[in-house]
């Protein structure tokens, strides 16, 4: 898969069949729209292509308080170029000029001089440009430019989209979100330097960094992590460990079980399997360290019992 940022015209790209959308979390319908669109390109003998925005349209309308992003550009870009579905990402800048282009002029320029798109499939509450007015309707009666709309994909009786993945990790229903995602959630960060607090009390932990300040969920977690030193099973919490922070800021601390290597500026992908309880403010240092053991037993029994299940 090949990724561009910008205007492609100078690579000078065959005609493509395209698909347009933020994809954050590539969630299972996002799945079933990228299967379709390799199946309708192979037909008509074309190159798959997806245009993404960076940020999110949501972020930068949002003003300071923009929706939990599923999954960061890199996270992004490495699930599509896995899934062998996409043979060109285009990514572009989303600002107050691109925010404010017509939707007639979208078409003209974006998606049929730099973008040379001649198959189109969107879904079937696609707007854009200049307060949302471009629809179906203008792009099907576009020369050039075959476009179809394709229904919602249902996931046990629900639309699946990211707005309900959020909806469901704000719930702590790991279970809903894997159905909805086709996967477990997970996030991906650089392990870095943190207080160093849990390494005195029994407890050292990764400390991963939050690419976005607003997490899509928070609590205490049964986790497993891809790593350098292969798949590591621990506890994480995802919050602002009221206990011994003041802070505002969102951490990711992950204690791994039986593990004593260094992880420092590695890059792990952590995936949540089961949420433990809400984050807690606790009295003092002991009674935190007495619910971190409590949570590190339930922990290491829930992904005893999972691994046993799956064998």
């Amino acid at each position: 898969m090949q990724v561009f940022f910008g205007d492609p015209r100078r690579f000078g790209l065959p005609p493509c069949a395209l698909t347009i959308g933020n994809f954050d979390g590539v969630h299972l319908g996002h799945q079933q729209m990228l299967a379709r669109l390799r199946s309708d390109a192979s037909e008509r003998g074309m190159s798959t292509a997806v245009l993404t925005f960076e940020p999110h349209p949501r972020e930068f309308f949002a003003h300071g308080t923009p929706p939990a992003r599923l999954s960061t550009l890199r996270d992004k870009i490495q699930f599509l170029a896995q899934s062998g579905w996409v043979d060109e990402l285009f990514v572009y800048r989303f600002n107050h000029g691109f925010s404010r282009m017509s939707a007639r002029r979208f078409v003209d320029e974006v998606l049929q001089v730099e973008l040379n798109a001649r198959y189109l499939l969107i879904g079937d509450d696609f707007q854009f440009g200049a307060d949302r007015c471009g629809d179906f309707s203008l792009l099907s009666a576009t020369p050039g430019l075959e476009t179809v709309a394709m229904p919602s994909v249902l996931v046990h009786g629900e639309r699946a989209s990211s707005t309900r993945v959020r909806h469901r990790l704000a719930d702590g229903d790991l279970d809903a979100v894997r159905q909805l995602l086709g996967r477990d959630y997970q996030i991906s960060g650089r392990v870095v330097h943190g207080r160093k607090l849990g390494r005195t009390i029994g407890f050292p932990t990764a400390n991963v960094h939050l690419p976005h300040r607003l997490p899509a969920l928070q609590g205490v977690f049964a986790v497993e992590a891809d790593t350098p030193f292969g798949r590591l099973q621990g506890v994480a919490s995802l919050g602002r460990n009221p206990t011994v922070s003041e802070g505002r800021d969102f951490k990711l601390e992950v204690h791994f079980f039986d593990f004593s290597g260094d992880l420092y500026a590695s890059r792990i992908s952590v995936h949540f399997l089961k949420k433990l309880r809400d984050e807690a403010r606790y009295d003092d240092l002991a009674a935190l360290v007495a619910q971190i053991e409590r949570d590190a037993t339930d922990a290491r029994t829930y992904l005893t019992r999972l691994h046993r299940e799956q064998a």
